[in-house]
């Protein structure tokens, strides 16, 4: 979908969206049509008992005079409530109450003059991007031989506002971090039989575009390296494991560097301790923790961010053939730690163990933060609302959490502690990689612990917050693209000079 803003100057044919508070008061555009009509919109708000509140819509068809223009109202609850979030949610509305109409294109008027907290332009702006990140769908394998045509939504927005180039210049910078998240979703929703660790690697590859730097290593280069612990995953595999290096140099030489670290599990059955068949399908979208570090490098070098930032990628296939790691094998990580697996599908804990220690040992970043759908325990936790973090470092986990807060992805701190790392030491080797039953996302966190050093360090657990199961304000059912805007933001916040 192509959207633009442009002066007030209204449309006379197509749609027209006007937005209505919960004071029911019509801005000045809207009593112009409205008297123009001779009290057709009135008319329909006070039929329909239109209160205005935030997602109510209300379409007016071919009114008297303009017969040319439909007209669709929409509510944005109480106008003074409006700030950049809700505005978000707003525009995502629009471009849903769109999509079940035949608009191919509409016009969105943007005025409101009292209780509005908010510029025009700033209001334009925050419309626009919840608008652009509900508009994305993953339809790519449907065909024409579907019984059901899926509406498409309007192939174009333009949203009419005082001080259109402001309004225009804040978008396109957010439409370079949408592209992220839309980046990150495609990778989450490709099926994994197209879906290989090379498929990925190749994926990263498209960032050199952008200006990324971009390394590729083989089995045979991290063997030599010593990631006995991330190879000892895709030994069952016939598809070889990858680890994929991305660097964005955007800051002065000396400026300090951040690193994104991700867990990429293209697909994982659960090895030889196997998981149940129902709902194994949803073990596509396992490389979560991945596509958040791909897409928020996308991000940010998209909108040619002014920071050094390093994103290094784990991709594994975890399968259960001959070859395949069995519970009790013993392996040796490259930090010359030994694991001993009680359990097979805690594998992606193998896969971070030597993606952290490589990246801290070679490029001595100034903050690592990990990404991972760990654990299920995370979601008996926190749900399916919150992605659990743990930090070593207090300021760090407090930016992070803020990061968040400002665009909307809801994080939550959980603890780090002594009594549960002794709950991962096994007679048999350093550790082992799991931990009893309770607490399983602790134990997981601590275990990742053990590969860090002196360096700040987060944990992110997203198993619950990188696929939705349910419509949310800013998208379909999916793959949601967690946490690229977060990372965007937290970078900005603090990184860049």
């Amino acid at each position: 979908m192509k959207i633009s803003f442009a002066e007030t100057k209204l449309p006379t044919s197509g749609y027209l969206v006007l937005l209505v508070g919960g004071d029911g008061v019509l801005g000045a555009s809207a009593k112009s049509i409205d008297k123009t009509t001779k009290g057709a919109i009135s008319r329909a708000i006070d039929a329909r008992s239109f209160t205005g509140k935030t997602g109510e819509s209300l379409a007016i068809f071919a009114p008297q005079g303009i017969e040319k223009l439909n007209i669709l109202v929409m509510g944005v609850g109480a106008a003074k409530d409006l700030d950049t979030l809700q505005a978000q949610k707003v525009g995502a509305q629009v471009y849903k109450a769109l999509r079940g109409l035949p608009a191919t294109s509409a016009s969105v008027v943007v005025e409101f003059s009292r209780d509005v907290k908010m510029k025009n332009a700033e209001l334009a702006t925050a419309l626009a991007a919840g608008a652009r990140l509900r508009d994305y769908r993953y339809d790519k394998f449907l065909t024409k031989a579907g019984s059901k045509p899926i509406p498409t939504g309007p192939d174009r927005l333009v949203f009419t506002v005082k001080a259109a180039a402001v309004a225009r210049r804040a978008y396109n910078e957010f439409a370079a971090i949408a592209d992220g998240v839309d980046f990150a979703r495609d990778l989450v929703s490709e099926p994994s039989n197209i879906k290989s660790p090379k498929w990925m690697s190749a994926q990263c590859r498209k960032l050199t575009k952008l200006g990324v730097k971009v390394e590729v290593l083989g089995e045979a280069q991290m063997k030599k390296l010593g990631m006995g612990s991330l190879l000892s995953v895709g030994q069952g595999s016939v598809r070889e494991s990858q680890l994929v290096i991305m660097r964005w140099n955007g800051g002065a030489k000396n400026a300090k560097t951040v690193s994104l670290i991700g867990k990429g599990v293209t697909f994982d059955t659960g090895g030889i301790s196997i998981k149940p068949a129902g709902g194994m399908e949803d073990m596509i979208w396992d490389m979560g923790g991945a596509g958040t570090v791909i897409g928020a490098m996308h991000a940010i070098a998209g909108r040619k961010a002014k920071a050094n930032v390093i994103g290094v990628v784990g991709l594994v296939e975890n399968m259960p053939d001959g070859n395949a790691q069995r519970p009790g094998d013993i392996v040796t990580s490259m930090s010359g730690q030994t694991i001993e697996v009680i359990n097979t599908d805690a594998e992606g804990r193998l896969v971070l163990a030597d993606a952290l220690w490589y990246t801290q040992k070679r490029f001595k970043p100034d903050v690592m933060i990990d990404f991972a759908t760990l654990t299920g325990a995370i979601m008996v936790a926190l749900g399916r609302e919150y992605a659990g973090l743990y930090a070593n470092d207090d300021a760090l986990a407090e930016k992070i959490v803020e990061a968040g807060q400002t665009v909307g992805e809801k994080i939550w701190r959980m603890p780090l502690d002594e009594t549960f790392d002794k709950q991962i030491n096994t007679p048999r080797a350093d550790m082992k990689n799991v931990g009893p039953r309770w607490g399983g996302s602790i134990t997981a966190a601590q275990f990742l612990q053990r590969f860090i050093s002196d360096v700040p360090w987060a944990h992110m657990d997203i198993a619950g917050v990188a696929w939705s199961d349910k419509e949310l304000p800013l998208m379909e059912k999916g793959a949601a693209g967690f946490a690229v805007r977060a990372m965007d933001q937290f970078v900005r916040e603090n990184y860049e000079n």
